[in-house]
């Protein structure tokens, strides 16, 4: 966009341009408590698509199990 076509309607920057900068931005109330929830959101995902640590092994349950007595007792 010329100069020309952005003083025209008023504009100091191009608004579609991806490096607008961030003094051009009008941030609300509404705006900010968007952006809030969806951190919160992101927050929550990550914590529960997060890699499960892996469960323990339960040695007192396998030893228990009627096949392993069966084993020891041959």
């Amino acid at each position: 966009m010329n100069k020309k076509l952005l003083a025209l309607y008023g504009l100091k920057w191009n608004p579609f341009a991806p490096d607008v900068p961030v003094e051009a931005l009008h941030i609300t109330r509404r705006v900010e408590s968007f952006c809030w929830r969806v951190q919160q959101l992101v927050g929550r995902v990550a914590l529960l698509s997060s890699p499960a640590l892996p469960a323990p092994a339960n040695r007192s349950r396998c030893a228990s199990s009627p096949t392993a007595s069966v084993r020891s007792a041959t």
